[in-house]
């Protein structure tokens, strides 16, 4: 079986590979800032680790809780780059994703503060970022593989990347008998209506 019937949302993409926006600027504000409230409710809640636990092999896809945030972070910085290139091309993206791993490499971040100061600094970049798209350069398609994706949508994939680690950070912090945080966007949207 081929085409559609087997996979029916591949008509869904299809339809929005060209320059289609599916998000205008404020939605990917909102979605940046909702990344933002949970990043650091995330953070918050890890700072209560011993470096030990921190650390601890735990058995997932990526090791400890230490990993799987430098692997969120080591993302959110990989895509803003590949974002801010004038000149993107698919070797730069190739190159810097080779790169990627000794950039972030999980023993350069020995404890919680120094994920911390590594994530204020690749979010501090990301503001800058966010605050300056427009709904016409949400539509800038950019070479990935051997196709082009909209930056809208490789924002949304990247939203969308760090809310799945996030996940896994709260069944390590279950894991550890620590207490996780719950990041859902609905919770972050009643928190943000007034009282």
């Amino acid at each position: 079986m081929s085409g559609l019937g087997e996979h029916p949302w591949q008509g869904k993409i299809a339809q929005t590979k060209g320059s289609a926006i599916t998000m205008t600027k404020d939605d990917i504000q909102l979605l940046y800032e909702y990344d933002r409230w949970a990043n650091n409710g995330v953070l918050q809640a890890v700072s209560t680790l011993s470096v030990e636990e921190f650390t601890r092999d735990l058995g997932g896809s990526f090791r400890s809780v230490r990993d799987t945030l430098v692997h969120i972070i080591g993302g959110e910085w990989g895509w803003l780059t590949i974002w801010k290139e004038p000149s993107l091309s698919s070797a730069f993206v190739t190159d810097l994703w080779t790169r990627l791993g000794t950039l972030f490499h999980p023993n350069a971040f020995p404890d919680v503060a120094a994920v911390q100061l590594r994530w204020a600094e690749v979010e501090r970049e990301q503001v800058e970022f966010v605050n300056r798209v427009t709904n016409e350069s949400l539509g800038r398609m950019l070479p990935v593989g051997t196709t082009q994706i909209s930056l809208a949508h490789l924002m949304q994939h990247l939203a969308n990347h760090s809310t799945y680690h996030r996940g896994q950070v709260s069944l390590m912090m279950r894991q550890l008998a620590a207490g996780p945080v719950a990041t859902d966007f609905a919770l972050f949207l009643l928190e943000g209506l007034p009282g």
